[in-house]
């Protein structure tokens, strides 16, 4: 991990004024310190870390701080601004359901709630059935890992355990944290469930194309080991389509052999949708990729387009596993989020944004394998698919990640009117609003471009 600490104090860079970039000001903005300054007195220091700017507002494919500064945004609000910031659609259908009035309902039926439901069901497509919505991405992996749990149960397994991928990410509450492998992250637990099991993660740079199974069984065979019988031990896989600081992909057989055996073995096949999901990759959810059938998906950051929405979304018999009451949430399906949802599931459709991700995704891709052709010394890997992507950087000299470049690289972006996700390790991530004009793409590429050049050449 990066030990870099952004600058707080404002920094004379030189001006920017493109159609899409407004830099006039020293970076970070004057007033910037001490609205930092003042929101670290009263809130979790958890919450910081990024790059030091004050939004103000952002629009469509741009943020401005307090100063009117404006940049290309490449980071989508880390993947939530699908259909772009302060969307029209989404922004209408907010003010309508303001205007109701009803704010909350609780349990209650209401017609926005049923008719989202409907929509976000018709979306996901076979063999999907049934949704519970909730608000945060964290609390959907948790309901997955009880449905997985329940299944289980019903299925008379005589453990209930779940196996997950080695260094994937699924939230910061207690299952959720347990379901990922960030060891550090997860001490405060102080033990750890013996039925909630890792294996290894097929990157790209350990499986050679077309031996995904082959991996994916030499990790099965440790559990096999510990005496773990996949057959009557297990009640789901979950999976983050992606996992989520490199948008690293899983190799399709890899994938295709964990469905083979839920389906063997009456396992439940989670994915967790929170990055990749509403359109992101190109694909309505990332693990269409795979050519799989998953039986449970988590959903959450575009899904809302701004407000706080996730939910799972599965197969009839397992959604209603749990009895009356005992899977609810108080601001579950709240008339002004599934005003909202429903907004960008429409947006997404009249505006073709899926298939758009896709397109834009080949021109961000051509541009960054050339980056990466340009700086063979310092890009090691271009990973990702449709608007979202991932490079990782390397020491010229050792060929080791190189998490402190990569931090000066984000800094320098900042200062030039791009930002970028800062992941704190050797990637630097990018996903831009499905909306963002070409040009406007293709601009913050060389930004980028001239960010690595420049500190390369320290």
């Amino acid at each position: 991990m990066s030990d870099h600490v952004f600058s707080v104090n404002p920094v004379v860079v030189p001006t920017v004024h493109t159609d899409y970039r407004l830099i006039k000001t020293a970076i970070p903005a004057p007033g910037t310190v001490e609205l930092l300054e003042r929101l670290n007195q009263v809130e979790s220091r958890s919450m910081h870390g990024q790059l030091p700017i004050v939004w103000a507002k952002a629009k469509d494919s741009f943020v401005e701080d307090i100063a009117g500064n404006r940049w290309i945004d490449f980071t989508s609000t880390i993947f939530v601004a699908n259909v772009g910031h302060s969307n029209e659609r989404v922004s209408a259908a907010i003010k309508s359901s303001l205007d109701q009035p009803l704010y909350s309902c609780y349990a209650y039926c209401n017609p926005i709630r049923a008719a989202y439901l409907e929509k976000l069901v018709s979306f996901a497509g076979t063999p999907f059935e049934k949704a519970f919505l909730l608000s945060a991405g964290t609390e959907a992996t948790e309901a997955a890992l009880k449905l997985m749990r329940m299944h289980g149960q019903r299925s008379n397994k005589r453990r209930k355990g779940i196996i997950c991928i080695e260094n994937n990410w699924h939230g910061r509450t207690l299952g959720a944290q347990m379901m990922s492998s960030n060891f550090k992250q997860r001490d405060w637990i102080g033990y750890q469930d013996q039925n909630i099991h890792h294996i290894p993660f097929p990157y790209p740079w350990l499986v050679d194309e077309g031996c995904g199974e082959e991996f994916l069984q030499r990790g099965l065979s440790h559990l096999l080991d510990q005496g773990i019988d996949i057959s009557k031990d297990i009640s789901g896989f979950m999976l983050e389509t992606f996992q989520g600081w490199g948008a690293v992909f899983y190799p399709h057989d890899f994938v295709k052999a964990i469905e083979a055996i839920c389906k063997k073995y009456n396992i439940l096949l989670t994915f967790d949708e929170m990055q990749s999901g509403f359109g992101r990759t190109g694909k309505n959810f990332g693990y269409q990729h795979y050519d799989v059938m998953p039986d449970l998906i988590c959903t959450g950051k575009g899904m809302g387009g701004g407000v706080p929405l996730s939910g799972v979304i599965g197969r009839a018999d397992v959604m209603d596993l749990p009895d009356i009451g005992n899977m609810s949430s108080t601001h579950s399906a709240n008339p002004l989020v599934c005003a909202a949802g429903l907004a960008v599931i429409e947006e997404l459709e009249a505006r073709d944004l899926v298939n758009e991700a896709e397109r834009k995704g080949n021109l961000l891709f051509q541009g960054l394998r050339s980056l990466q052709r340009r700086f063979p010394d310092r890009i090691s890997e271009v990973l990702g698919k449709g608007l979202i992507a991932a490079i990782l950087f390397r020491s010229p000299d050792t060929g080791a990640a190189d998490s402190t470049f990569t931090s000066r690289v984000a800094e320098r972006c900042m200062q030039k009117g791009l930002l970028v996700v800062h992941t704190g390790r050797e990637s630097i991530k990018l996903g831009p609003p499905l909306i963002i004009q070409d040009d406007a793409l293709l601009e913050g590429i060389d930004v980028l471009a001239d960010a690595i050049a420049e500190e390369a050449s320290k």
